[in-house]
């Protein structure tokens, strides 16, 4: 078992391999051809979206080995539309963060919180006029949203997600700023779609707004933008920052959109396929079921909004880029990790928590329900502290579980690292702390019919306390393994052996 780097070891580490580093792509198509390099794309021909694109993702999107695929040919669809899944894995995953292949996916995560996260600040987007985007615009009696190579991707959807490697943009009626964020969305007919968001989400947030004055929301469903863009609309950022200026950010220069013709929104002027239209405040149709992050089907179906399209913008040949959520641990569940445990790390540190050493959102628990913390204690009651912040701050809060804190020589990325702490550190009835009323979601399986009628979308959180007793810690039993000196030069000497 190999000790974790520490803050300071990770960031020398990132900031002498990424020194003068550019990140090498701007769109979706750059990114193909840095992850071709590789050698890391399969293009398959001719599988169907009724059938074959769904099973083909199933069973690659488990592995982080396997390569991004592209789904081309596609019958019944325009020659040139494609689809493109499993984009996180392999060495690629760290080549869309901008960081050297060979790191693990802890000094990843840590790497990108020392070179990007911290003290990053926004850098506005830039209006343009026109890009690649405009290419093909469709309006009126051209629309039609069926035509696109959209999967089946769970045996029992209740429809065509068009929707999973997308992301929405919203603007706060009030308040006027931009909202990226990751929201299914579910094919209804050739000009309307269903748009499901969880409550308490930003773009929910900027929805219930509009309901409430009974005024249609406009949003565009970047349905193909680049790996970077998605990702930030996946994390947690903070209320009234745009994910978009935090890309620009990024990759040190202003992230570029144009106006969309019909709401005015800001759409990525490089993107694949874009959605444009209004969310209704009512007329809402049922939606689901959907095969979710959690690995069931625990939304069912609902009323939810419907989105009228009126407009579609397309490159030439587009692009669809899928990450339909399966059963963890999964694709969805290893990117996820990757940056909300960045997040989640510097949350805590900003909370005034010192000597985190590390932290991680486990793809076993689609990196929400399972997060460890990783601590040099300091004084009675840290493990404590770390824990409960952990369980309530905005990385931590939504549809958490369990909170697991250990001591700094755990690697809290390896899950049998982790439950060996917790079965040997920890005692179960003096060491678990229960929390109740807690932030879930509807997607939560575990909520009980009842609750569920009722709106009750709470759950409860267990935080487990499994580091060495503070007050006799220099007393605890010595660990039977090798230090990590001698375990480096053991790989150095007779690495061979595990060849």
């Amino acid at each position: 078992m190999n000790k974790p780097l520490n803050k300071n070891e990770a960031s020398k580490a990132a900031d002498a391999a990424v020194q003068n580093f550019k990140m090498p792509y701007e769109d979706l198509r750059e990114w193909i051809a840095e992850a071709e390099k590789l050698g890391e794309v399969e293009v398959v021909k001719g599988a169907s979206w009724q059938k074959e694109i769904g099973m083909a993702a199933d069973l690659a999107m488990h592995s982080d080995t396997a390569p991004c695929v592209i789904f081309d040919e596609v019958p019944g669809c325009e020659k040139g539309h494609r689809v493109l899944v499993n984009f996180f894995g392999g060495k690629r995953k760290n080549m869309t963060l901008g960081f050297p292949t060979d790191y693990s996916k802890l000094e990843l995560s840590q790497a990108f919180l020392d070179h990007h996260l911290r003290d990053m600040k926004p850098i506005p987007h830039e209006t343009v006029e026109t890009g690649p985007i405009f290419e093909n615009i469709l309006m009126g009696d051209d629309i039609d949203i069926t035509k696109f190579p959209t999967p089946l991707w769970h045996a029992h959807d209740g429809g065509r997600y068009i929707g999973t490697g997308s992301y929405d943009i919203t603007m706060d009626p009030d308040e006027k700023w931009i909202n990226t964020g990751t929201y299914r969305v579910m094919i209804h007919d050739k000009t309307n779609v269903g748009l499901y968001i969880s409550p308490g989400k930003h773009g929910r947030i900027h929805r219930d707004k509009y309901e409430a004055r009974g005024e249609p929301m406009p949003v565009a469903i970047v349905v193909g933008g680049d790996p970077m863009s998605f990702l930030m609309a996946c994390s947690e950022v903070p209320y009234g920052v745009c994910e978009f200026d935090m890309v620009g950010a990024l990759r040190g220069k202003p992230y570029q959109v144009v106006r969309g013709k019909v709401t005015g929104l800001p759409i990525p002027a490089n993107a694949e396929l874009v959605i444009e239209g209004y969310v209704m405040p009512t007329g809402k149709r049922k939606e689901g079921p959907f095969g979710e992050w959690t690995g069931y089907y625990a939304s069912d179906v609902r009323e939810e909004p419907i989105l009228q399209i009126k407009a579609i913008y397309h490159r030439n040949n587009p692009i669809i880029l899928g990450c339909p959520p399966l059963c963890p641990p999964d694709e969805m569940a290893r990117y996820r990790a990757v940056m909300r445990s960045a997040l989640l790390r510097e949350e805590i540190e900003k909370a005034g928590v010192p000597d985190i050493t590390a932290a991680w959102a486990h793809e076993v628990g689609g990196a929400r329900m399972l997060l460890a913390v990783a601590i040099n204690q300091r004084y009675p009651g840290h493990v404590k502290q770390a824990g409960h912040i952990a369980s309530q701050c905005h990385v931590g809060a939504y549809a958490g579980k369990y909170i697991v804190v250990v001591d700094d020589d755990v690697d809290v990325s390896n899950l049998e690292e982790l439950m060996w702490a917790m079965v040997t550190r920890s005692d179960p009835a003096s060491s678990i702390d229960i929390i109740t009323g807690a932030w879930s979601t509807p997607l939560d399986p575990r909520l009980t019919p009842e609750e569920r009628e009722k709106g009750n979308y709470t759950n409860s959180r267990a935080i487990i306390d499994a580091c060495r007793p503070f007050h006799w810690k220099d007393r605890f039993p010595l660990v039977n393994k090798m230090t990590p000196e001698y375990d480096r030069e053991a790989r150095e000497k007779f690495g061979y052996l595990l060849r």
